[in-house]
């Protein structure tokens, strides 16, 4: 054994390792998704690449909007020029991404009030560039970012997708594309054990993490990739990751990381901007990748009945909001409540292909104003068919949106009420 594993081994204890374990993975999820991108999904640097609704292939999908996508390289001598249409009475954002999965921008007439729509000019920070004297510029401190577009479909689909496509990008310059990390791959039922580290020096190399007090969980990384190189130690360091590591990160996902329980309903204590909590950036990343900021959306996890059992995958729910405590009093442009696998986070296949509810459901209230959501393999004798989400086959949660948070949503007071099982 070397100086390097002999004092890796003396000074990292099994909880260093467990937290180096879930640190790192929040960057492996991110570098996993590129290869997918890539390497399976058509993606081509500085290209944005146009989703049909309903065809991404993420954890808990937001099918509410239509969404574009796209990964994008700059240097200190290119612009991507970013072409956004006029867009009235529907919410939008061209959201940028660093490779933890930290919002760096946001394009929309929130952040832009003087500038909502026409040219945007995206550089690299610093970057001593000519743009045109119509464009607003946005700086972004990395020079490779993901890119979601979203534009909400709303009632009209048609006029959804028309706008998405008048979105364009064209880039000034000629970039260099980086090599793609080529990290571990995997399912995301069956997460990496000490291979994880065999490509850590890679991922660490290849993005900077922009979050806070990081330099001590970096270096934990570093020193288990030094000793594994040790096959004694190699298996020491996967057993506690698969003993310790893992039942930490299942132990963290129920509160979403460091956030907190009520009524059923998990919410995070962060989203977008991490700042020093990496935990709940790694559960993000696994359990909804690509997340906005608070100020754009805030979503609850909901796994858990009103009596705090686990949902069971046969069960019958409701959950009844008071005439005078609708989810639209929290939204300022939109809600919705989406079923998803608890294992892949993936929607649920049904015969209705039917996935979601929000307010473009054709929901019916009761006489006092109430509204009752129902969660079940079939439609129950009660319940209003567009009132009814189908949850069968799979052991499954939910997820809760609100676009545009306000009120006790934004200020963090409010969680949804309890389900009721029936």
């Amino acid at each position: 054994m070397t100086t390097a594993h002999r004092e890796a081994d003396s000074t990292l204890s099994d909880q260093q390792i467990s937290d180096a374990y879930i640190y790192l993975l929040g960057r492996l999820l991110i570098t996993r998704q590129q290869q997918v991108d890539f390497d399976h999904e058509g993606f081509v640097w500085n290209q944005l690449l146009h989703r049909k609704p309903g065809q991404v292939d993420w954890p808990n999908p937001n099918l509410d909007v239509a969404y574009s996508e796209a990964w994008v390289a700059l240097d200190e001598n290119s612009v991507l020029l970013v072409t956004v249409p006029e867009i009235v009475g529907r919410y939008y954002v061209v959201e940028f991404l660093d490779g933890w999965g930290e919002t760096v921008a946001n394009i929309n007439e929130r952040v832009y009030p003087d500038h909502p729509s026409g040219l945007f000019a995206v550089c690299l920070a610093g970057a001593k560039v000519d743009i045109p004297a119509r464009a607003q510029r946005v700086d972004v401190p990395v020079p490779v970012t993901r890119v979601l577009l979203r534009v909400e479909l709303g009632a009209n689909w048609d006029d959804a997708i028309a706008l998405q496509h008048q979105f364009k990008f064209e880039i000034l310059g000629d970039p260099k594309p980086p090599e793609i990390p080529r990290t571990a791959m995997f399912d995301m039922a069956a997460l990496p054990g000490v291979e994880a580290f065999d490509c850590a020096n890679l991922a660490l190399d290849t993005a900077a993490d922009s979050g806070t007090n990081m330099d001590k969980l970096q270096a934990d990384v570093r020193a288990i990739a030094r000793a594994i190189g040790d096959p004694a130690e190699r298996a020491r360091i996967d057993g506690i990751i698969r003993h310790k590591a893992f039942a930490d990160f299942a132990k963290a996902a129920p509160i979403i990381g460091r956030g907190s329980i009520r009524n059923g309903w998990a919410r995070p204590a962060c989203c977008g901007h991490w700042g020093d909590d990496w935990l709940t950036r790694t559960t993000v990343n696994y359990g909804g990748i690509w997340a906005n900021i608070f100020e754009e959306v805030l979503y609850y996890r909901g796994a858990l009945d009103s009596n705090g059992a686990d949902l069971e995958a046969d069960g019958s729910y409701t959950l009844t909001f008071p005439a005078d405590d609708l989810p639209s009093k929290y939204a300022k442009y939109f809600w919705s409540v989406i079923a998803v696998d608890r294992m892949h986070r993936r929607v649920l296949p049904n015969p209705l292909n039917r996935f979601l509810l929000n307010k473009e459901s054709h929901l019916t209230y009761g006489a006092d104003g109430s509204l009752t959501l129902y969660f079940a393999p079939e439609q129950p004798a009660d319940a209003p068919e567009g009132n009814w989400l189908p949850t069968r086959g799979k052991p499954w949660s939910l997820t809760f949106r609100f676009y545009g948070p306000r009120g006790g949503v934004a200020d963090g007071s409010y969680f949804p009420p309890p389900l009721v099982k029936r």
